[in-house]
């Protein structure tokens, strides 16, 4: 392992991409995007054309993340490369997208409070990669991976776009809301109480200062973009799914919420999921979100609806939310041997 950095075996790209979608969104966030498009070895001395595996990721997290590097851990760019370069699965085209809002993520939806970043990531993003890699343009071909919020948008958009991916993997993916949103919405309640039971008052203090110093700052950040992503007014301002005072729900506003609920989904979406071709679902067994019950929730509702098990790769392991992108070159490999050549 390098301490600084690893030469890759295949190549990484970095581009730009104009986003028509994303042109005056609300949030006045850039519409010229940075992405990552990595080749595997051999692109470069072949008209082969690959398989294509899509990364999305978790909130806070921005496209240049994929390249960082921590201590005694390589970043994800270096271990899906080794995947390929030590032959352990057929080349693929990663595409690392940049989905990131002025709120810290968009949840990879079409929002009135963020923007249309559902329709950014398929009718725009897709297709512009296809246009310029020699990539295998057809949903048996191509999946998208992600972990947390990355991990939620992996499991709706082959729901919503069928006819685009025909694989997913999730890490640790945004399920199950009433274990993993409503605990948070109590303690977003108590911090709020400092902010006049506003969020809007939270949001200009953080804005005004050194982010992520104050105790209640992360919270308060993921419960503002869900909201701004999952229940914000026609006009964009973000409505919570709760009284700020009293925590108590607000019906209309938490319905919007878990129609967005991947387990809730399942029903709506069966025959989309049915069609997948490979599910990868992990999740870390103390995770903070209880996304792991999330995760079996998911599988669950996958095998109930008649998705084969053979064609669903699920583990729980030994972990917390964090720590957990070993895992991601994990899912690359699975997939890339199931994705149509």
């Amino acid at each position: 392992m390098s301490i600084w950095s690893s030469e890759l075996t295949g190549r990484l790209h970095h581009e730009t991409i104009v986003s028509e979608q994303l042109r005056n969104n609300p949030l006045g966030d850039p519409h010229e995007r940075p992405i990552l498009i990595y080749t595997p070895p051999g692109y470069d001395d072949t008209d082969e054309r690959y398989p294509s595996i899509y990364v999305i990721q978790g909130y806070s997290g921005q496209v240049t993340m994929w390249t960082n590097r921590q201590a005694f851990r390589e970043p994800f760019v270096e271990t899906a490369d080794r995947v390929f370069a030590e032959g352990r699965a057929p080349g693929c085209v990663i595409v690392y997208v940049d989905a990131w809002t002025a709120y810290g993520g968009s949840q990879f939806v079409d929002s009135p409070g963020t923007g249309n970043y559902h329709s950014y990531l398929c009718d725009e993003v897709v297709p512009w990669v296809d246009a310029r890699f020699r990539t295998i343009a057809d949903r048996e071909s191509r999946a998208v991976s992600g972990k947390s919020s990355g991990g939620f948008g992996a499991m709706i958009t082959p729901m919503l776009r069928p006819d685009l991916f025909g694989a997913l993997a999730t890490h640790a993916g945004d399920a199950l809301y009433e274990y993993c949103y409503l605990n948070e919405f109590a303690k977003a309640a108590r911090h709020l109480r400092k902010y006049d039971h506003d969020i809007l008052a939270w949001w200009k203090d953080f804005q005004s200062r050194v982010a992520f110093t104050k105790e209640e700052d992360m919270a308060l950040c993921l419960l503002l973009g869900c909201t701004a992503a999952f229940s914000a007014g026609a006009d964009g301002t973000p409505r919570l799914p709760f009284d700020p005072r009293t925590g108590e729900l607000i019906p209309s506003s938490w319905e919007r919420w878990l129609a967005w609920d991947p387990i809730r989904m399942i029903d709506r979406y069966a025959d989309a999921l049915r069609s997948l071709r490979a599910v990868w679902i992990d999740a870390g067994t103390r995770d903070e979100w209880f996304l792991d019950l999330g995760a079996s929730a998911f599988q669950a509702g996958l095998e109930r609806i008649g998705v084969p098990s053979d064609r669903i790769a699920f583990e729980l392991f030994p972990a917390a939310h964090g720590g957990i992108d070993y895992r991601y070159p994990l899912a690359v490999e699975w997939l890339a041997h199931r994705l149509r050549r």
